[in-house]
């Protein structure tokens, strides 16, 4: 590895995107990681000035490169290793948003069945 060079993986877990490599490279492997617009592997060697898109549940990041850093540290200089998009920073707040207000789902069932209910399932 070059100096100038780190692995996708790795920069995801030290720029806190993500709790550990394995859960970063098992993201990358399901297509939720894109570099430069086109999907990447684990092993990809990142470069200052790349464009990520990383999906995290529903909400999508897109984030420039702005440093390496081959430790992991607190959130405050994590967010000093990338510079996020003003859109996507927007449309996720958006997201966010919808799901606050957005009514819960409620369960409408009656409930677990008796004794009585389950011996009629059983004759069915």
């Amino acid at each position: 590895m070059t100096d100038n060079s780190m692995r996708l993986d790795r920069w995801l877990w030290a720029a806190r995107f993500f709790k550990t490599r394995a859960l970063a490279s098992a993201a990358i492997a399901g297509g939720k990681a894109h570099v430069n617009g086109t999907r990447a592997k684990s092993a990809k060697q990142l470069k200052v000035g790349d464009a990520l898109r990383v999906r995290i549940g529903p909400y999508e990041w897109l984030v420039t490169v702005r440093a390496l850093s081959e430790r992991r540290g607190p959130p405050k200089e994590a967010q000093l290793l990338y510079d996020e998009s003003s859109e996507g920073r927007a449309a996720r707040e958006r997201l966010a948003e919808a799901h606050r207000i957005a009514p819960t789902p409620t369960y409408e069932g009656k409930g677990r069945p008796t004794k009585k209910d389950r011996r009629k399932l059983e004759l069915l």
